[in-house]
């Protein structure tokens, strides 16, 4: 009985090693977009991309048919979501002030916009996720493409002769 084991698990581990080698880049992207990291600098991403595939890993022989991608996207939205919602920041806590693209955003925008536009899940297929109301999945989406389209101030012109004071 112990040779199959040994077979199964290595067959296991093989299987697992080639998902995460294929959608290991992908993964990680969107858990730097959602810890709003730099994508040269990001342990928060790195450390809920681990968690994630782990939660993965430990049911993968119980995923039957089910795609993996969603599964681990599923775990890392939810770890997301309780870490930086209901821990009054948790996995947003850091030294550095996020950096990425997102990091105007706050934690519920960059979650609803990474999955809604990088992860092209709809707006149902999210609120179910998330276990949020279809109509604020899609105020929540609003909101965040507003503040993502809105350009950067400017500095104000000089009035007068006299430069403007950076703050």
């Amino acid at each position: 009985m112990q040779p199959r084991h040994t077979s199964d698990d290595t067959r296991r581990a093989r299987e697992f090693e080639t998902y995460v080698a294929g959608a290991g880049g992908r993964l990680l992207h969107t858990a730097t977009l959602l810890t709003a990291e730099s994508h040269g600098d990001n342990p928060r991403a790195r450390r809920l991309l681990t968690l994630a595939l782990a939660r993965t890993y430990a049911c993968w022989d119980r995923l039957h048919g089910e795609d993996p991608y969603d599964h681990t996207r599923q775990h890392l939205a939810t770890r997301f979501a309780r870490g930086a919602w209901h821990h009054h920041g948790g996995l947003l806590r850091s030294r550095s002030r996020p950096a990425g693209p997102l990091a105007g955003l706050t934690p519920q925008e960059r979650l609803v916009l990474v999955i809604r536009l990088y992860e092209g899940v709809d707006g149902e297929q999210t609120a179910a996720l998330l276990g949020l109301p279809v109509e604020r999945v899609r105020t929540v989406f609003n909101r965040a493409m507003a503040n993502v389209l809105r350009p950067a101030p400017r500095p104000a012109p000089p009035v007068g002769g006299v430069k403007a004071v950076p703050s």
